[in-house]
């Protein structure tokens, strides 16, 4: 068996195992993100605080989404601005509220890097202030808004920030959700600030609940 056939038969089993891998993560990211759907679905029609259940005006059928695309499933460290900036987001009342733009995310799509603002919130109410101090809060607007999907914004759960500057945070646009005002009047969420755009169609996550 001469070398060049040693390292040709080497060569394939390197791409063999990487497809292999890279097909496994994927149906990973796709089966996590099925798994979160059923756990929103189950929570909206059974937890008391859904606004289904809060609002008697509206009716449950069912969160829309988009097919699960592992190409929105991004992996990024958190960027802290050298000088985190106190910033007023407003709500779809009217009101302001007080936010900490703490940090960002680089998000690879289409051959580039798309920066996502990370956002603390700052609750007026000390005990909500302690418990969330840590929660990181991210939404967007993309080339979707207004059309595909919801027209305020959609926002995604990223967990607390660790303070470790070379942790690595996932941000699921799968699991990109509508806040409860798209549901019902009852309730103000937060809009996504003109900087918070993403200029890509994100073709992922919830659609537009009421057409």
């Amino acid at each position: 068996m001469n070398r060049q056939y040693l390292l040709l038969v080497l060569l394939l089993t390197i791409i063999v195992a990487s497809c292999s891998q890279r097909n496994s993560s994927t149906e990973q990211i796709v089966q996590e993100t099925l798994a979160h759907r059923s756990e929103i679905d189950s929570s909206f029609r059974n937890d008391p605080d859904s606004p289904f259940n809060r609002d008697t005006s509206i009716r449950y059928e069912g969160i829309k989404w988009f097919p699960p695309d592992p190409q929105f499933y991004f992996r990024s460290k958190l960027y802290q601005y050298e000088r985190p900036e106190t910033v007023i987001v407003y709500g779809t009342k009217g009101e302001e509220r007080t936010q900490l733009k703490f940090g960002y995310f680089f998000l690879g799509f289409d051959g580039k890097d798309q920066k996502l603002n990370a956002y603390k919130v700052i609750p007026s109410d000390p005990l909500q202030a302690a418990l969330n101090r840590n929660q990181l809060s991210v939404w967007f607007t993309d080339e979707t808004t207004g059309k595909e999907t919801y027209e305020v914004g959609r926002y995604v759960d990223v967990g607390e920030e660790t303070g470790d500057t070379n942790h690595i945070y996932t941000i699921n646009l799968n699991n990109a959700y509508n806040p409860y005002c798209a549901y019902s009047a009852l309730y103000s969420c937060a809009i996504p600030r003109k900087e918070d755009h993403l200029g890509f169609p994100v073709r992922a996550g919830e659609m537009k609940y009421h057409h």
